[in-house]
């Protein structure tokens, strides 16, 4: 289905069918949980499998060693060489035709060369595309240096008349002199529209800016999230959540019909801002925001919650946050994790500190590749 396949790193399992592909992620997610695999109900396939990513970070490059100039995703264990997403299956066609449309005006414009990451030339380096999988809102922010000599604005204007599903919001051109090779929130231009774009999960609106963290996939998204709100919201008398590592507070606000109050803790102060906006947005004035390191914002907000959601990094909880979120005794535990191997790690030091596991279910997140998320449910032992 994609010349590229088995070079770009894209993709592992488009060779076999999604029925294989869901078989083999169960038994590895199975075998990664370990002791706690005997926990597992279910692994729940993606809403869809193709055209699902919602942000796709490209690189400016070339075909081949001195080849045309190319944007697409970096080739495996090639430092220029890019894979031009024409027969991409993990984004959807909007995206293509955007791309090939960028692709094909620097080309013609030959002023400007991809920037080279050992000689630290030229001017390409990136382009980023973000859309709203239920609102069809795309936004796009082209990184290069201050060197470009191509003029951006016929670029914009036959972007904003290409024949799309969904609608341009938005136009952004980031200046990056620096070595890095990263895209950074810094020398931000808005030369059309706005610098968000809107989505909708779980009948929810969030506003989502050009760097905000957001789930790439939407629709498996708002299936995840209503997984976690099962898990979180048995029913009864509820009345506190804590929401910790709560991003742009998405949870918080799922969970905030079912409880008198929710209050959600994100270290990156930005993600708290944009969690207050959305709130506003929705109507929400049961949700408290916080920014700072969980552990210290715990100390100083003590209760004992219903429940507490904890949706930490790849890498898991902090050594240091375990013993203040355990120290909450609160009777339900929820654990989202984009990285079972944190989880079966995380699920030892919390099973010692009096939780049990009640059951884990999965959730096909990234279909063709093999990255899976998990929620497991915990309850206190005394509560049983």
């Amino acid at each position: 289905m994609c010349e590229h396949f088995g070079r770009c790193g894209g993709c592992k399992y488009l060779d076999i069918s999604y029925e294989q592909e869901l078989s083999i992620k169960e038994n590895s997610l199975i075998e990664t949980l370990g002791e706690y695999g005997q926990f597992f109900k279910a692994l729940h396939p993606a809403p869809s499998v193709e055209g699902y990513r919602n942000k796709m970070e490209l690189a400016f490059g070339d075909e081949g060693r001195d080849g045309r100039l190319a944007l697409g995703m970096r080739k495996q264990r090639s430092f220029y060489e890019v894979a031009t997403p024409e027969n991409c299956v993990l984004i959807p066609e909007d995206f293509k035709r955007i791309i090939m449309h960028v692709l094909e005006y620097f080309r013609e414009s030959g002023l400007d060369a991809f920037y080279h990451r050992k000689r630290h030339v030229g001017a390409l380096r990136h382009l980023v595309l973000r859309r709203g999988h239920f609102t069809g809102e795309i936004l796009l922010n082209l990184v290069t240096t201050s060197t470009l000599a191509t003029p951006l604005e016929p670029l914009i204007q036959g972007l904003c008349e290409l024949a799309l599903d969904g609608k341009i919001v938005g136009f952004l051109h980031s200046i990056n002199d620096g070595v890095a090779d990263v895209v950074k929130n810094e020398n931000v231009n808005i030369l059309y529209g706005r610098d968000y774009y809107n989505e909708e999960i779980c009948g929810l609106k969030f506003k989502v800016s050009a760097f905000s963290f957001f789930q790439t996939n939407s629709a498996g998204a708002q299936k995840l999230y209503g997984l976690v709100r099962d898990y979180a919201t048995p029913g009864g008398d509820e009345t506190m959540a804590y929401d910790l590592y709560c991003g742009t507070g998405t949870i918080a606000q799922i969970l905030s019909p079912s409880f008198t109050n929710v209050l959600g803790i994100e270290l990156v102060e930005d993600a708290i801002k944009a969690a207050k906006e959305n709130a506003a947005l929705n109507g929400i004035t049961n949700c408290s925001f916080y920014a700072g390191d969980v552990q210290d914002i715990i100390q100083k907000h003590p209760a004992t919650p219903n429940v507490v959601v904890v949706d930490p990094p790849r890498d898991g909880l902090h050594p240091k946050a375990l013993p203040h979120i355990t120290a909450l005794n609160a009777p339900r535990l929820v654990y989202v994790a984009c990285k079972p191997a944190s989880l079966a790690r995380d699920l030892n030091l919390l099973t010692a500190a009096g939780y049990v596991v009640e059951k884990i279910e999965g959730m096909d997140m990234f279909p063709r590749t093999p990255h899976v998320e998990a929620v497991a449910l915990l309850t206190r032992v005394e509560m049983l």
